[in-house]
């Protein structure tokens, strides 16, 4: 068979066709635009597109190590090393008895019941402001007419009563106050 019986065979194919149409007596009429897709031919592009997507997305490839810190971050060791030595600096005895006081109040020439008044408010003002360890001037009792320091006794007893104070104890030195004030380390 070469090209002529080819084309001859095409067009005989073709003229049967146009004569059924003739025989049928309907002219068949597209009503689609010309040149516009058939939805058998739509969905086929779209299936491409949506393969093409796919192949795009798994053709592109990302460093595994970039992947990981998108997926899960990034964590600052000495940062966090950092933080854990503040606290537990923070909550070591000696750190916080060997500290300079950060807030000071002097009860000297005060009555009891006014030094009392000062004091907690004093107390609360510093827990407010997260203060760790104040200092509590309250003198020797040098001028009491009394066997015993009237504000050093009451300084102690509030100490031991309110639950915002923890450990506390006397300067080491005369220049700090010795025994006539007192550190306080608060909760």
């Amino acid at each position: 068979m070469d090209m002529n019986d080819i084309l001859n065979q095409w067009d005989k194919i073709q003229s049967d066709k146009v004569r059924k149409q003739k025989e049928s007596g309907k002219n068949q009429v597209s009503h689609k635009k010309a040149n516009a897709p058939t939805p058998e031919e739509k969905a086929a592009a779209a299936e491409k597109d949506f393969e093409a997507q796919i192949a795009a997305e798994n053709s592109k490839q990302i460093n595994p190590m970039e992947f990981w810190l998108r997926r899960y971050g990034t964590v600052d060791k000495d940062k966090i090393a950092e933080e854990t030595e503040e606290r537990t600096k923070e909550t070591d005895r000696n750190y916080l008895i060997n500290m300079r006081p950060e807030a000071r109040i002097d009860l000297h020439g005060l009555r009891q019941a006014e030094a009392e008044e000062r004091l907690n408010w004093f107390i609360t003002d510093c827990t407010r402001k997260g203060i760790r360890k104040v200092m509590i001037v309250h003198g020797k009792g040098i001028h009491t007419h009394g066997t015993d320091p009237v504000l050093g006794e009451l300084v102690r007893k509030f100490i031991e009563r309110d639950k915002r104070c923890g450990m506390s104890g006397h300067p080491k030195t005369k220049q700090e106050g010795g025994t006539g004030a007192t550190w306080v380390i608060l909760k």
